[in-house]
């Protein structure tokens, strides 16, 4: 009788109620646990194991090369990370997708744009969003590539589906007249329906040097302000500060 009953938690796909079954009903057993509390605690296990199936899946579809928290952000490096403390820490629970906010980091290379929207888009992962972290330059290059051999449409979906889609490194390099087009229906079809975090090092004035013109420039930028957060980041390169050790 147990081995047809997990064979029908298999076919029924509850791998982990076929699995722990047979402990599960033994423990019951000696614990003289009632009925409802051992089928309770089986689907227990199996949402639980769902769960973290997911949480693992959303890490590794989102691309993400490092596990990122806010825990270790340095704080009292500069001013402008202290005067935001609230704001950053309010941004890791994760508000912002539920309202479909979009959040902007501008700042100088090495303040900690691109820390803190990493640790953003690994927290969403840990609870079970789907996320995608692309540089801005990988994702052009790709987009670019699939215009070229007619899958296009097929790309910008791969870019629109995330609930969090982060794109670093804008302004770095110049994104040209298709660049700056393929971005422009990146952002466009993910306004009001998804959020996008982006980092860049360039203030908002400075954007018709990255698109290929300030109409462009503009209609991204608007669609990016019109419900967003946006933290402006100071200071010297985090990277390049003095430590203990090289003094």
């Amino acid at each position: 009788m147990m081995e047809e009953i997990c064979e029908k938690a298999k076919t029924l796909r509850l791998k982990t109620i076929a699995d722990q079954l047979p402990s599960i009903v033994e423990t019951a057993e000696n614990n003289n646990w009632p009925f409802s509390k051992t089928i309770e605690h089986l689907f227990d296990l199996e949402i639980e194991t769902r769960r973290q199936n997911r949480i693992a899946l959303c890490y590794r579809q989102s691309k993400l090369n490092e596990k990122l928290t806010i825990d270790q952000f340095d704080f009292d490096h500069h001013s402008s990370r202290k005067k935001q403390k609230t704001r950053i820490l309010n941004l890791m629970s994760l508000g912002f997708l539920k309202e479909k906010m979009d959040v902007i980091l501008i700042g100088n290379p090495g303040v900690g744009k691109s820390f803190l929207v990493k640790a953003a888009a690994y927290a969403a992962t840990q609870a079970g969003t789907k996320v995608l972290f692309t540089t801005a330059m990988d994702m052009i290059n790709h987009l670019i590539a699939a215009d070229a051999d007619h899958s296009l449409l097929k790309k910008l979906s791969y870019y629109h589906s995330p609930d969090l889609l982060v794109i670093d490194e804008i302004g770095y390099l110049g994104l040209g007249k298709q660049g700056s087009n393929l971005f422009f229906q990146v952002i466009s079809g993910r306004h009001e329906t998804k959020s996008t975090a982006i980092t860049t090092n360039l203030p908002f004035a400075d954007w018709g040097k990255i698109f290929d013109s300030t109409t462009v420039a503009t209609a991204i930028a608007d669609r990016l302000v019109y419900n967003s957060q946006i933290f402006i980041l100071e200071g010297s390169s985090y990277r390049k500060r003095s430590k203990p050790n090289n003094q």
